[in-house]
């Protein structure tokens, strides 16, 4: 018998591991017709439990279930412990004003750049800054791609606002529902490790439409932080900032907040625990292991991307984007900057996959497909 919504709830929701990526709502069977919502926090929910017809597509979906992992794995060429890597390199965006835009080097941007202008791509799903915090967002020019680039913020948007809902985490997923009646095809994806793994599990049932998607590009993640007001006030107490005047974050082995005066303020992970959805405690993937290339800060230099390649299309976008639009580093300015990167995304996955196993084992929860 097919596990349903209602397990999804037993399983996943009741033991504080949701991630609230959407993908249960958005591939819901019968979502037209209100079986499924999400409430105000993003969190899935019965629209009208009556209207649910029980198909259970929504349970091997989600990317806390064990379902599909063996094909996934097999699928994508996994390989232990953290999922295949081709190679590792570090580099930044040519175009200076996407490097200046960019979380860590903007390179992700310039690729999604150059695969729309080349018409590689139609359209890439990323997610982008507003008053309400990050959303999902289908962008199809290069001036949206430029413009959802980093994490950066100005005081004409209401920045007192937005600072108390501002989180680091947009459920991209929820962007496929516009693909289902669109069908533009040919779509680049960016999102966190358990937004890929999702993904990855649609594409191995075939859902519509996530064979549009040719392209799905990682994010490094150490977990999704909310800075709500009253969680966050203590930080700006200790470290004597306020995030009103927050203009770009960084996450790299700390939070970095860079502030309107040029300052920065670096913040330990572990002192923005009590800010991190409960729910990533018990994810162990930090490096989105099944994704076609993995992004982030870790272990590179400030202004730089630390890029795992981890698929021969993968390889292929790499390879082209070296050529085209990305300035690599330079071996002679540090010859062990690629292993230091390599080393340092490593340690973090270590990490991760203990702080995982360790909270699972924490809370008490028998069920190995969860623990491991």
């Amino acid at each position: 018998m097919n596990k349903t919504f209602f397990n999804l709830i037993q399983d996943v929701q009741k033991e504080g591991r949701c991630h609230h990526c959407g993908g249960c709502v958005t591939f819901c069977s019968a979502i037209n017709y209100g079986a499924l919502e999400l409430d105000d926090d993003g969190k899935p929910r019965f629209g009208t439990i009556e209207k649910c017809i029980e198909c259970g597509l929504c349970y091997p979906i989600c990317p806390e279930t064990n379902e599909l992992n063996q094909e996934i794995r097999e699928n994508m060429g996994w390989e232990a412990p953290f999922g295949k890597m081709i190679g590792v390199s570090v580099s930044r965006a040519r175009d200076e004003k996407i490097w200046e835009k960019g979380t860590d080097g903007g390179s992700v941007t310039a690729i999604l750049t150059h695969l729309l202008d080349t018409g590689r791509i139609n359209g890439a799903i990323v997610s982008k800054n507003t008053e309400q915090g990050r959303v999902p967002f289908l962008a199809t020019t290069s001036q949206e791609l430029v413009e959802s680039a980093g994490s950066c913020f100005n005081h004409s948007h209401g920045m007192t606002q937005l600072s108390e809902a501002y989180t680091t985490f947009s459920p991209s997923i929820k962007a496929l529902g516009k693909l289902r009646a669109e069908m533009p095809g040919r779509i680049a994806f960016v999102g966190t490790p358990c937004q890929i793994n999702a993904m990855r599990k649609m594409q191995a049932l075939g859902i519509v439409p996530s064979d549009s998607i040719d392209y799905c590009f990682g994010l490094f993640c150490s977990g999704n932080f909310s800075f709500d007001s009253k969680a966050f006030k203590l930080i700006e107490e200790k470290y004597q900032f306020e995030y009103a005047d927050v203009e770009k974050i960084n996450i790299k082995e700390t939070f970095i907040f860079s502030l309107a005066s040029g300052r920065q303020i670096e913040v330990p992970l572990d002192d923005l625990r009590d800010l991190k959805r409960g729910a990533c405690e018990f994810c162990r993937d930090f490096s989105a292991e099944y994704a076609d290339i993995s992004f982030g800060g870790l272990g590179a230099e400030q202004g730089w991307t630390t890029a795992i390649t981890r698929t021969p299309t993968g390889k292929a976008v790499m390879a082209l984007a070296m050529e085209k639009v990305l300035t690599p580093w330079q071996h002679r300015e540090d010859i062990k900057a690629i292993t230091h990167a390599e080393n340092k995304v490593i340690s973090a996955c270590k990490e991760k996959e203990q702080r995982a196993k360790q909270h699972a084992r924490t809370n008490e929860i028998g069920d190995v497909r969860f623990a491991l």
